[in-house]
């Protein structure tokens, strides 16, 4: 009964452990938008961790900004003020008439008959030009008068803001209120980058420690398999370059023997123990024990016995004798492995969503939420060395994840920005709203789809 309370307690400590994991990277996530916003002087409306009700509120009435932790702590948010952009109620009028040519609409909602004043708004100034005067009275000293008169009446200023075109219009509405579609596009693009910025350099943080402290992970082959010993490893080889190649990951082993068939020779560099019992690099050449071909990034079929791995049965099961073991290396070095290593992680993304694009990957090989909190209180209870990593992983895909162009992300949110910076004038808000409103709904249905094949 003990032992069954205790496993249990386990396993709830792991998993609350994996949701403190994700909910720390989220927040920072949240905190790079909030810092780069408050850099560029964006209104903000409220900083959130978690959803739902607000357990803990702090309003700051200087700023207007509300502080909240709430009751579900599956996530976060920071609200700017005007972020969606739909109060710009005259928006697609406006692009409407600068696509058909025509005039914009009148201010404040109201149609201009043929003797009502035209009203322009130029953002501090309201123009109001008297009614167009009817054809019998645009003669002779009328005609002059009344340009004399509008020379006088406006400064020049006032009449080139009175014939803005209205995609010029547009762009005045850049005015750096605060207001967040009323930003500069770049400013807003910086302020959407600055989420993922910021769980990067946390991932890299994180890596650098446990590179720092335990090492660098590195593939060791334990036993060998008899056979011919000139061209092979020895038990304890710890393979540090391939074909000249340095190995970050199992699959740039994998990548490197890829195509190799059975007695082709490779350079090795490995960390091999010597007889006073250090370890020293050697570079050795080895004769390959099989043919390699993969399929996929997720398969590593005779790569172990192309490399002369020995095999041992256990209750469960045959294995190679392979396992991953720490390599450590100068400060220097190990500030230079982790930056590459977090870019390995960031390339082994979109290798694996461009398998999936050609079919080459299933959709069996990814998770969603429940399976991500699953693996990572797996991995995160094993030791501190372990929380790290998955902690530095899951940054890093946090990271890349949010910056591809899909609907709801802030990758996408750039798009718009970069299109609408591009044009001049942004596409609908209506439309965007939608098409942000689709995806999120996609991928929370994408996700639980993931899920679910997890456990068929």
């Amino acid at each position: 009964m003990e032992t069954e309370l205790l496993s249990a307690w386990n396993t709830v400590a792991s998993v609350l452990l994996a949701i403190l994991i994700l909910l720390a990277m989220i927040t920072v996530h949240e905190f790079g938008h909030y810092v780069a916003g408050k850099i560029f002087k964006f209104k903000i409306d409220e900083f959130s961790i978690g959803f739902g009700p607000a357990c803990v509120k702090v309003h700051r009435k200087k700023s207007g900004e509300l502080f909240a932790i709430r009751l579900f702590p599956l996530g976060g948010y920071c609200a700017f003020h005007g972020e969606d952009g739909l109060e710009e109620g005259d928006e697609d009028a406006a692009d409407k008439a600068a696509k058909e040519g025509g005039e914009a609409p009148a201010r404040e909602g109201q149609k201009r008959g043929a003797d009502e004043p035209e009203i322009f708004k130029n953002d501090e100034t309201l123009l109001i030009l008297p009614p167009p005067q009817a054809a019998e009275e645009r003669s002779g000293d009328a005609e002059t008068t009344g340009e004399n008169a509008g020379e006088e009446r406006f400064s020049q200023e006032e009449k080139s803001a009175a014939a803005t075109s209205p995609a010029e219009q547009k762009k005045r509405d850049w005015n750096d209120d605060g207001t967040f579609t009323h930003m500069k596009p770049w400013k807003r693009i910086i302020v959407l980058v600055a989420g993922a910025l910021m769980n990067y350099l946390l991932a890299l943080f994180l890596i650098i420690l446990c590179f720092g402290i335990y090492g660098q992970n590195v593939v060791e082959l334990y036993a060998v398999a008899e056979g011919e010993t000139a061209y092979s490893f020895c038990a304890g080889d710890r393979i540090l370059e391939a074909d000249g190649r340095r190995i970050y990951l199992s699959s740039d082993l994998a990548r490197a023997l890829n195509g190799c068939k059975t007695g082709d020779e490779m350079g090795f560099l490995v960390s091999r123990v010597q007889e006073d019992g250090s370890r020293k690099e050697v570079q050795i050449t080895v004769r390959l024990r099989g043919e390699v071909s993969l399929k996929n990034s997720a398969d590593f079929t005779g790569v172990w016995s192309a490399l002369g791995a020995d095999i041992e049965t256990r209750e469960d099961g045959r294995y190679y004798t392979v396992r991953t073991a720490a390599y450590r290396r100068g400060f220097f070095g190990t500030l230079g492995d982790s930056v590459v290593y977090s870019f390995k992680i960031a390339g082994s993304i979109f290798r694996v969503i461009g398998e999936l694009f050609t079919g080459r990957l299933g959709l069996n090989v990814l998770g969603g939420p429940v399976t991500t909190i699953r693996t990572t209180a797996s991995v995160a209870s094993q030791s501190f060395r372990s929380f790290l990593e998955i902690a530095g992983f899951i940054g890093v895909n946090l990271a890349v994840f949010n910056l591809l162009p899909i609907p709801a992300l802030d990758g996408s949110k750039v798009v718009f920005c970069a299109i609408e910076w591009a044009r001049g004038r942004p596409i609908s808000r209506k439309i965007e709203a939608i098409i942000h409103a689709v995806g999120f709904v996609l991928l929370i249905g994408f996700a639980i789809l993931v899920d679910v094949l997890q456990f068929i």
